[in-house]
């Protein structure tokens, strides 16, 4: 049974192993050296409880072994942007292809409705069709590419951009709630 709940300091272990083979071996991050739990720690930490960080676990509870994690951040600094987040979602070998990717992506989109976010985008390193199809299946829908945006491992990346559309973009826009306040919401 998998259960999502969020990230707790204590799984940045955890996190900092799934993470690891997409940074080491992989072109999906364009990270060189893999960040540590601490490092984990300190980027959960960093969120202020602003932005959630989600856990996907084999059942309930710190102790059951997490398979995936999800979050949101800042898409840009400048002030104009503070109702767009830029999501990332990464599973370990084996919980892919399960169904994981789609309930731990449906409940963090579902969190950033409530707390009152209006669009998400989700930075892909191309080729990438699992990804792609995980990103739509939730409601992403293709919004551009940057040709050769990185380099890494003797080649250049193309990235591509999807954007999920949260909430009608009213205007003004409602004052976006931290996750502290809001909590997990899966509807």
């Amino acid at each position: 049974m998998i259960a999502i709940r969020p990230a707790e300091a204590a799984d940045a272990a955890a996190i900092a192993a799934i993470y690891a083979p997409f940074v080491l071996s992989g072109t999906v991050s364009f990270e060189n050296e893999a960040p540590d739990a601490r490092a984990m720690r300190s980027r959960m930490g960093s969120s202020d409880g602003f932005y959630p960080w989600l856990v996907a676990t084999n059942g309930d509870g710190v102790s059951s072994g997490v398979v995936g994690y999800a979050y949101a951040g800042r898409f840009r600094d400048r002030p104009a942007y503070h109702w767009t987040v830029e999501t990332s979602i990464y599973l370990a070998g084996d919980a892919q292809q399960r169904g994981v990717g789609r309930l731990l992506y449906e409940a963090l989109l579902d969190t950033l409705r409530a707390q009152g976010f209006v669009h998400a985008i989700g930075a892909i390193a191309l080729p990438n069709d699992a990804s792609i199809k995980l990103h739509e299946q939730v409601g992403f829908r293709r919004a551009g590419v940057i040709r050769e945006a990185g380099y890494k491992f003797g080649r250049w990346i193309d990235i591509g951009f999807w954007q999920c559309e949260l909430a009608e973009a009213a205007s003004p826009p409602r004052e976006v709630r931290p996750f502290s306040e809001v909590g997990l919401v899966r509807d």
